[in-house]
């Protein structure tokens, strides 16, 4: 009988799903069953999850048109144990995740998210760290930021159930995680953070800028959602900050990925929409640096 439900949803990522799956098998805590949400891959796919023989592994094929929370909520609503955590397919767990997340949620917590390391595209890695500055609540989350990584959530079924799963709105998609941990710390839900990594997430290759874009929309759109009604002066100006803080992070990202032209717009925007916010002042004099050093590399 699972304790545990892992929700995998993938899509044409068979090499990296092969690994993904040798890190569950191999865990500790055996209790578990898998639901591989396969968004009609045309690769191998297929044939790397039958080639693991576990009848706890099952595959489920389905076209989520993009939208990859309605991948996740079929693999939740196939299961049944009491706790369900979330796997993507191009990430891994260590040996004993399964097992610390169990004994986390015998003090009552409700969620439970661990640190990772984070495997950059250039080799390199380091250790992330969630839930910092208070965000274990919904205020903090809302006006802090997103402080949780999907592959390293476990959630109590109930809790998953009372707020229906992933919103599936396309507007938010890459960043319906952060309003499902929004709705679910609003409905109450007791969250408790791990500081050792149990697990490895992998930046993704792919057109970066465009990635970046797409995630400060549904960062935005995620925050309409839950910004409703005009609210007080005070709360007008949290909200007025919240957005720049979209466009430094946004800004950050470009910066790190060499697109400059990108940046300065996005800086430009965060320091328009809140000028006492202090970071984007600082980030302009290493924009600026940066800018020169490239005009200088093509003269």
């Amino acid at each position: 009988m699972a304790v545990i439900d892992v929700v995998i949803p993938t899509y044409n990522h068979a090499p990296m799903l092969r690994e993904a799956l040798r890190s569950l098998v191999a865990q500790t805590e055996p209790r578990w069953h898998a639901y591989v949400i396969n968004n009609n891959s045309t690769d191998d796919t297929v044939q790397v999850i039958d080639s693991f023989a576990d009848s706890r592994i099952t595959r489920t094929d389905f076209a989520n048109h993009g939208v990859i929370g309605a991948a996740r909520n079929t693999g939740i609503i196939a299961g049944s144990a009491e706790f369900v955590a979330f796997l993507d397919s191009d990430d891994v767990w260590y040996p004993d995740k399964l097992a610390q997340v169990l004994a986390a949620f015998t003090t009552g917590a409700d969620l439970v998210c661990h640190a990772e390391r984070w495997l950059e595209t250039d080799g390199t890695s380091r250790v992330v760290e969630y839930g910092s500055r208070g965000r274990d609540h919904y205020d903090g989350l809302l006006f802090g930021g997103n402080a949780l990584s999907t592959s390293a959530v476990t959630m109590r079924r109930t809790l998953l159930e009372r707020v229906r799963g992933f919103d599936t709105d396309p507007q938010i998609v890459t960043a319906e995680d952060y309003d499902l941990w929004l709705r679910a710390s609003r409905e109450g839900g007791r969250f408790v953070f791990l500081p050792q990594p149990l697990g490895e997430f992998r930046r993704r290759q792919g057109s970066e800028s465009s990635r970046i874009s797409r995630n400060a929309e549904a960062e935005r759109a995620v925050l309409r959602k839950h910004f409703s009604g005009d609210g007080s002066p005070r709360e007008r100006v949290r909200r007025r900050r919240r957005f720049a803080l979209v466009d430094y992070g946004a800004a950050r990202s470009y910066q790190r990925d060499g697109a400059l032209k990108a940046s300065w717009s996005s800086l430009i925007r965060c320091i328009l929409t809140y000028p006492l916010l202090l970071r984007p002042y600082a980030a302009l004099v290493l924009l600026l640096r940066d800018t020169i050093l490239r005009r200088g590399a093509h003269v």
